[in-house]
């Protein structure tokens, strides 16, 4: 049903024009390399958009919006790095990103992979990308391998999270956990790094029941992985999870919720790197408290990921906590999601 529902919202989905040459966005941030923060340079291709999405799609994610929705040519994919390396100033992680995966060769054709790999400047020890578990296969990495040099080669995967039930019943994912782990292993061999992202209050959980889910992932899957990182659900357009919360079926996570997850996955993996990264936070369509909090908490969340020390949540308080535990219990009580604060 779910995956009916979230190719019928695409439908009569038109791109919104975007030159060919130029990639959607580029940035400089920071982030943690080996235990130092360091500059970090993020480029987010114009691509034809996730396979997965042309087939039906998962029930939070909207970046298909950010697609072209039709095949874009191998020299405009590449001029497109070309474009996003006039800003590269040196930074030692660059991040690759697409609305789908960097390694569906669909998507990022494999000449196109290979000449973007061997155009990464000298300076970068670290590049990061994105992928499904079915396209982390021997031959595509032995083929990377031959073209990062010394560097270090990071592959994220959305597993969501370690139940096959809510991954394919209520996220809609399309793959399951062993899916997962035989991609992890493939990844292990090739002496590449892996980070594994776990999503903070899919549709039809609960608030508590969401955090329950995530810290059971977290158990789960830490000896797997070299990095988690969780990312709590924002509403994106066409997308099933907006449909729920335009009915006021779904309300985003709460902040609080969110330090909950970390600060209880940091007792289980130790020195493994956590981290969260919160889109559209602060905002009614993102993570949120009570408004006057958030750029507080988000920020302490911030330095977390950088710095993996759980003291920077000690401090914090707002009046809202109170209401956010009384959402905890009486939630599960309720038809659908309770109103939005306040």
């Amino acid at each position: 049903m779910i995956a009916s529902c979230c190719k019928t919202l695409k439908q009569d989905f038109k791109p919104r024009k975007h030159p060919l040459d130029k990639p959607i966005r580029f940035w400089s941030e920071k982030d943690n390399l080996d235990g130092n923060i360091v500059d970090t340079y993020v480029i987010i291709l114009y691509t034809r958009g996730c396979s997965w999405a042309y087939k039906s799609g998962c029930s939070m994610c909207g970046y298909f919006n950010d697609s072209a929705w039709r095949d874009i040519p191998n020299e405009m994919l590449i001029k497109q790095f070309k474009n996003a390396l006039q800003n590269y100033n040196g930074e030692k992680i660059l991040k690759i990103f697409t609305s789908g995966s960097f390694l569906d060769e669909i998507e990022i054709p494999r000449v196109v992979r290979d000449t973007i790999l061997n155009m990464i400047p000298d300076e970068v020890d670290r590049i990061i990308v994105e992928s499904r578990p079915e396209y982390i296969i021997e031959e595509t990495l032995i083929d990377i391998q031959e073209h990062i040099d010394d560097k270090d080669f990071e592959i994220g995967i959305g597993l969501e999270t370690s139940d096959d039930i809510i991954r394919n019943k209520i996220i809609n994912k399309g793959f399951t956990f062993k899916d997962y782990r035989d991609a992890i292993d493939i990844i292990k061999r090739f002496g590449f790094r892996s980070k594994t992202y776990i999503l903070i209050k899919p549709p039809f959980l609960t608030e508590r029941k969401s955090i329950e889910d995530n810290i059971k992932t977290v158990y789960d899957i830490h000896h797997l992985t070299d990095t988690i990182s969780f990312n709590p659900v924002s509403i994106h357009g066409r997308t099933f999870v907006e449909y729920l919360w335009r009915n006021n079926r779904y309300r985003p996570p709460w902040l609080w919720s969110i330090i909950d997850i970390l600060v209880k996955s940091k007792e289980i993996v130790g020195d493994i790197r956590l981290q969260c990264d919160i889109v559209g936070g602060g905002k009614i369509r993102g993570a949120h408290n009570c408004f006057n909090c958030d750029k507080t908490i988000i920020q302490a969340i911030t330095n977390f990921s950088l710095y993996q020390d759980i003291d920077v949540f000690k401090e914090l308080y707002c009046s809202c906590r109170e209401i956010w535990i009384e959402h905890l219990e009486l939630e599960p009580l309720s038809f659908g999601s309770l109103p939005d604060y306040p």
